[in-house]
């Protein structure tokens, strides 16, 4: 069977834009006489739609737009993914389906079994569980068609499954001939090559062919990385698609390929690459030309500027240098020098009379308390300030520049730092910034290396540097990754780092500052635990306050 794989970049909501998406790629499929077209899951709405689902003209819509497409089918197989509705007294009546089509009519619909609800998966709030799990004969073969997350329970592959029920399985004891899955997986290191050992493992022991379509694009915080993969029945890759990118290929079931075994790159190419397409991708689907950043001559800041500048060209980034008098001489100069590197617009605006004016005027109602971390934050405030109002008068897309170690401890000025849009780097760790600024710098020094060797610092009092209140980075990002990737307890982290009293205290700030990361822009995904939609925790709460 020649299937052509179709990794769509879908706009949630925009159903016209969608179905002539889908049947733009059919059509394509037609002329090149495949078989069957297939499309990834929710093409057609768009994915994850969240409680667009709830609103009955939304449904309507879709089913409107199914059916159209549907309309125009000959007898190549068209299979897309869609949001379906059957009535009954239980549940929600909604499910998200696979729809199969051709000569005109929707021919078969398999809906989603498994419905996941962990991570940044909600969606037993919308849909209903699938009855059955069946096959379909088209064409001299029988189509077993799963929808993401019914492939991953394959009980040769998982040691623990989360699932009782495996669709798949049940469609090989059935006899289906060549399997199909339509997908929208959100993308984190290592999944890729997770994906790939597992669906190796499965196609190998069922001995099928098998094409997974995923797509490509990102959603708000969510990367979709597209990396379609089509397996022969002997397990072994066959067929790879684009990463980042749409694309569309024809993969043989019967057809000679070479084997591919490397399917996903090192932790800073990748990590990179989802950076860029993810600003690139919110830009676009917003409606935003050109991005601001405030520049303060540290890495982290450094690294976004440089994200922003490969998403949207050097022309459409313009950054803002903000000096007070704890600022250094290094850090202006520092932040010139990757200005003229860069290519890119610039402005400096001191914050130094204005802090000074704010102060003045609290100064009656401070009294006589001194001075703390109460004057440190009204700098950054202040800054925030500077750029909302440049980014509103402008119409720029104001990206935020703290990093994952500094939200995860609250090490970040609500309504100053935090201000902006969209949190480029917030879930990557800040010894993480430092991989993937050398990797940047790995043919030509783009990230002054100033910038990279000096000691950080907020710079909002004299002579600061982040280990004043913070663990060393290194220390720091081995305890938070185990706290919030892997979910490791206190004493299996002191086990394994000892410090007992310092691990305390970190996972202590990163409790209490819940409070701050509820209201953070949403943060780009690239880890298994981002901060934002997948990891919800208490704001009140006695859980280790004490």
């Amino acid at each position: 069977m020649k299937i052509a794989v179709c990794q769509l970049n879908s706009i949630i909501g925009d159903i016209e834009g969608n179905k002539l998406k889908i049947l733009e790629h059919y059509k394509k499929g037609i002329k090149d006489k495949v078989d069957l077209v297939v499309c990834p899951e929710l093409a057609l709405p768009g994915y994850p739609p969240q409680d667009l689902v709830e609103k009955k003209e939304f449904r309507e819509a879709v089913k409107k737009a199914a059916e159209e497409i549907a309309a125009e089918t000959k007898s190549v197989g068209l299979i897309f993914g869609a949001i379906t509705e059957s009535f009954d007294d239980v549940g929600t009546d909604v499910f998200n389906s696979a729809l199969l089509c051709y000569d005109g009519n929707i021919r078969f619909i398999q809906n989603k079994t498994l419905i996941p609800n962990y991570d940044v998966f909600d969606e037993v709030r919308y849909f209903e569980s699938g009855k059955d799990s069946d096959i379909h004969a088209f064409k001299d073969e029988k189509l077993g068609i799963s929808i993401c997350e019914d492939i991953w329970n394959d009980v040769d592959y998982w040691k623990k499954r989360r699932y009782v029920n495996d669709p798949v399985e049940k469609q090989v004891k059935l006899g289906a001939t060549v399997l199909v899955n339509i997908s929208a997986s959100p993308y984190a290191f290592g999944k890729r090559e997770q994906r790939r050992e597992m669906l190796s493992v499965l196609t190998k022991a069922d001995k099928l062919p098998l094409a997974y379509v995923c797509c490509a694009g990102a959603q708000t915080d969510l990367i979709f990385d597209g990396a379609s993969m089509c397996f022969g029945s002997d397990g072994i890759l066959k067929m790879l698609g684009k990463k980042y990118s749409e694309d569309y290929f024809i993969f043989d079931t019967e057809g000679d390929y070479k084997s591919i075994s490397d399917v996903e790159a090192g932790y800073e190419e990748e990590a990179l690459e989802a950076l860029i397409f993810g600003v690139k991708e919110y830009c676009s689907k917003t409606g935003f030309k050109k991005a601001l950043v405030g520049l303060s001559g540290g890495i982290d800041s450094a690294l976004v500027t440089y994200i922003a500048v490969q998403a949207l060209g050097k022309e459409n980034v313009h950054v803002i240098m903000m000096p007070s008098e704890f600022s250094s001489e290094g850090s202006i100069n520092d932040s010139k020098k990757l200005i003229q590197n860069l290519g890119i617009s610039s402005g400096l605006i001191p914050i130094q009379p204005v802090f000074e004016k704010v102060k003045e005027v609290l100064k009656p109602a401070f009294g006589n308390a001194k001075e703390d971390i109460t004057e440190e934050n009204i700098q950054p405030r202040i800054r925030g300030m500077y750029l909302m109002a440049l980014a509103n008068k402008f119409g720029y897309l104001l990206l935020t520049t703290g990093n994952k170690s500094e939200l995860a401890t609250g090490y970040a000025t609500l309504y100053g730092d935090m201000c902006g849009a969209l949190a480029v780097i917030a879930d990557v760790y800040k010894t993480d910034v430092y991989r993937i600024c050398n990797f940047i710098n790995m043919d030509e020094e783009i990230i002054p290396k100033e910038i990279i060797e000096k000691a950080p610092s907020a710079e909002l009092k004299h002579n600061q540097v982040d280990q004043d209140t913070l663990p060393e980075y290194d220390f720091l990002d081995k305890i938070l990754k185990m706290y919030l990737e892997e979910n490791k307890e206190f004493f299996q982290i002191v086990k394994e780092l000892g410090n007992p009293d310092i691990i305390k205290n970190v996972l202590r700030m990163v409790d209490m500052n819940e409070f701050k990361r509820k209201q953070a822009a949403p943060a780009l995904r690239i880890s298994t635990k981002a901060f934002g939609y997948g990891r919800r925790y208490p704001i009140v709460q006695g859980w280790r306050r004490r």
